[in-house]
This record gives C-alpha cells, sequence and structure tokens, in this order.
C-alpha cells in the first residue's frame, strides 16, 4: 500500500469537498450511469424506482443503448460515449459502473478520484490487485461505495445469515452454491473472428485488455466466457453465492482453494470451462461451487441454490427464500431401559429425534432495488453500504482465487494478509496482468 502522506491527504479531502453537495432531505442525487447494456439496464430500472435520485447522464458506446435509458428517465440526461468526460461532469454525484469485469478498476478508481460516489456491479474485479487496489483508492478518496452483489439488502437472507452465523444450525461444516444451466449442444457458438462494425469501438470496449481480432462472442453477455474479461461463472454467480456464504459464516478469508473441470458440454470457441467444482477450506468450513452444464435432475432435496449443512440442521435457500431442515439426532435415554427398548434398538436402531425445531422464511424475492435504496441512503448519510468495496472485495477475491486454481489445475494455498499465494510462484501471475497501453490504474 502506498504510504499516506500529509499531502497524498490533503489532496483526497480536497477532492471529497470540491465535488461533493451537501446533500439536504428534498434533494435529488443526481446519478450517471456507465455501461448501459444487459446488466446496466436493470441497475438502471432499480434506480428508478426511488424518488430521490434523478439520472442526469449516462455513457455507452452504443448510442441505442443510452436512447433506451433515457427514454425511461424523469429527465433529460446529458450523453457521453467517454466515460471520463461523465466523471468531469459537475453536475453528477455518484455513478453506476455497470460495463464488462475488465474495465471495472480504472472506472472505478477514476471516479473515486474524480470525487463521485460509486455504485460498481460485480464481480468487483477481474483480478485481485485491482481489487486491493479500488480498496485503498476508496478509502483514501473517503467516497461511499457499494458493490453489486445486491442480496446483502435482500432483509430474508440478511436475517438468515445472522441466524447461521449465531449458531442456529450449528456448526456449519460445508456450504454448497450451484449454478445449473444445460448450454448443450451449441453453447454460445463458433463464430469466426470477422471485422469490427467500428475499429474504434471496438477498441475502446477492449481497453485495457490484451489487442485481440474482433468476436461477436467476446461482447454482450459472452465475454464471461474469455479470460481477458472475466472469470466464467465461477466469478459471475458465484460471488452471490460466496458473499451470502461469508456473511453467515462470518469468515474474510480461504486457506486454501482447489478446483476440478473442463469444457465437457458444448464444443464452442469460449476459453472457459463449462463444467466445475470449486472447494475453499476456511478452516473449519468446507465451501463448494458447483456448475453443471446440464439440466432436470435436481441438485438437492429442495433443488436451490444454496445449501448450508450444519450440525443441527440444514438450510436451504432459493433466492429470497429460505427453509431449515433439522438433523435427527440420538435420543438420549436416562434411566432404566425396558427389554420392549432393547428389543426396539436391535430393530430398528437407537430411536431419534429432531435436534431443532423446522424454520421458513423469506419470499423468494431478491430484487435489486433494495441494494439501490441503501446506496442512495448512505450517499445522503456517508454511512458505510450493506456491502461495501472491502466486503466486494474480500467475496470477489475468493471466486478469482477459485477461477485461478482451476485455470492453472492447481490446488493453492492461500496467505490472506499478503493476498498471495504461498504454494505456487507461477500462480501469482494470474493475480495482476499488464494493462495494454496506455492504460494505468493510478
Amino acid at each position: 500500500m502506498n504510504p499516506v502522506t500529509r499531502r497524498t491527504f490533503s489532496t483526497a479531502a480536497m477532492t471529497a469537498l470540491s465535488y461533493s453537495r451537501i446533500l439536504g432531505a428534498n434533494d435529488k442525487i443526481r446519478m450517471g450511469y456507465i455501461g448501459l447494456g444487459n446488466r446496466g439496464d436493470q441497475v438502471h430500472d432499480a434506480f428508478l424506482e426511488h424518488g430521490d435520485q434523478v439520472t442526469a447522464a449516462v455513457c455507452d458506446l452504443r448510442d441505442d443503448y443510452m436512447n433506451f435509458a433515457i427514454k425511461k428517465s424523469r429527465a433529460t440526461p446529458k450523453k457521453y460515449t467517454e466515460y471520463k468526460k461523465l466523471l468531469d461532469d459537475k453536475e453528477v454525484d455518484a455513478v453506476v459502473i455497470a460495463t464488462p469485469d475488465h474495465w471495472h478498476a480504472l472506472m472505478f478508481v477514476d471516479a473515486c478520484r474524480a470525487g463521485k460516489d460509486v455504485y460498481c456491479e460485480k464481480p468487483l474485479s477481474l483480478t485481485v490487485w485491482e481489487g486491493r487496489r479500488m480498496v485503498q483508492v476508496a478509502d483514501e478518496t473517503k467516497r461511499v461505495t457499494q458493490v453489486g452483489i445486491h442480496r446483502r439488502s435482500v432483509q430474508t437472507l440478511r436475517d438468515a445469515a445472522e441466524f447461521i452465523r449465531n449458531g442456529g444450525i450449528g456448526h456449519v461444516t460445508v456450504a454448497k452454491g450451484y449454478h445449473v444451466q444445460n448450454e448443450w449442444p451449441n453453447g454460445i457458438g463458433n463464430t469466426p473472428n470477422s471485422a469490427p462494425p467500428s475499429e474504434a469501438e471496438w477498441d475502446a470496449w477492449l481497453g485495457p485488455a490484451p489487442k485481440a481480432p474482433y468476436n461477436r462472442n467476446r461482447t454482450f453477455y459472452n465475454f464471461r466466457w474469455f479470460y481477458d474479461y472475466s472469470g466464467g461463472q465461477i466469478t459471475n454467480f458465484g460471488v452471490h453465492y460466496m458473499d451470502w456464504i461469508r456473511m453467515a459464516l462470518g469468515k474474510d478469508a480461504p486457506k486454501s482453494v482447489v478446483a476440478m473441470g473442463g469444457r465437457y458440454a458444448v464444443k464452442d470457441n469460449r476459453e472457459i470451462p463449462d463444467t466445475c467444482e470449486v472447494l475453499w477450506d476456511y478452516g473449519d468450513t468446507l465451501v463448494v461451487f458447483s456448475q453443471y452444464n446440464a439440466n432436470g435432475a435436481p441438485t438437492n432435496p429442495k433443488n436451490s441454490e444454496l445449501e448450508i449443512r450444519g450440525t443441527k440442521g440444514t438450510m436451504y435457500l432459493q433466492s429470497g427464500r429460505w427453509e431449515v431442515v433439522p438433523e435427527k439426532t440420538t435420543e438420549v435415554l436416562f434411566g432404566k431401559r425396558t427389554p420392549l427398548d432393547r428389543n426396539l434398538e436391535k430393530s430398528y436402531g437407537p430411536s431419534k429425534k429432531p435436534a431443532m425445531e423446522p424454520m421458513k422464511g423469506g419470499d423468494g424475492s431478491a430484487e435489486t432495488y433494495p441494494h439501490a435504496r441503501n446506496f442512495l441512503d448512505c450517499v445522503k448519510s456517508r454511512k458505510k453500504c450493506n456491502c461495501d468495496i472491502l466486503d466486494g472485495h474480500l467475496s470477489t477475491t475468493a471466486t478469482i482465487l477459485g477461477h485461478i486454481a482451476l485455470r492453472s489445475k492447481s490446488f493453492l494455498e492461500w496467505d490472506a494478509r499478503t493476498e498471495k499465494f504461498t504454494n505456487n510462484a507461477a500462480a501469482n501471475k494470474y493475480l495482476s496482468y499488464q494493462y495494454r497501453s496506455p492504460y494505468k490504474l493510478g
């Protein structure tokens, strides 16, 4: 970490004061949106639910995405194709970053230094080094930050995590997350490389990533299947599961990770496997992420996304709904047993009783708008958001480690203090990468 000197502290304070307004109870927070396709459009909708904000500016490489966002807005936002020009706009208080993963770190750091509060979509970063730098800059500039792991703001899921954290199902030995999606037989297809619709736009889309021939599969949603831009579903869906599990366990970082998988179901032009299992050792709990390219059969008795097994019971979660199934334990018999008791035990085994009462909670809702609400409230109060930059970094880091274990075909031991692997120097090269010139992370 760079040392904090009197000069850097003063600069950060002046930056924050120069760009931030003192918001009154009736003031609308002026929002800027960077990236408005797919998830960006969904997050924009979540903010539009709230009357104390207004869309002040939009930025995207695609004009049709911006026009679509403007039609939804209650005002007439300014349009930018260069995100730094949006950040220079003094009429913007806070920004949403919903671009592909490889752009998050640069835009986040630049937004913080421009004095904007930041809502950044998940996964927070492409690499661990980027995520740590984002944490440092957010702290230096005193910005309010929210990472778009939106289940942190669903009250029923917060209640369920607190119940587990307080020992509600006993000691948790195994926590599993499942992502099941059948992409057989075609997957994303084998679209050939071609000339881009616009060389300038393709170069801007790549940004800090290595120069690569244009391929339609490298854009839109499918960019998640290429190493230069994403960690696949491990970091995409997996970060939702990992974040909630960390919240429920009250743990920051794993001690080790291992993964196996491959391209088993489809033969398209992706780089990242379509099937895998990742296992993290958190000291006294095993955490598992399973990505299956299949459908039909349930993943567990409740066919849920998350399965948390404790010594007293098992919790199953699906979106915002959860259920606890008690563990049956051998009943302790006090006093003298009758011959009938002994005969029954010979035939059927010791008598059993539930270790706890069954429980249910939640209404199935796991929408983004409570997360947007929390961010807006914290912009006004300057309090910590439900998923601030550090929590987002820790959860994203864990999934990146899983992605690296799969990519390097390694068992990796992790030092959370130095954020390095201790048993595999070669794997450490995946913790960062050299940005393409002229891009630099400040």
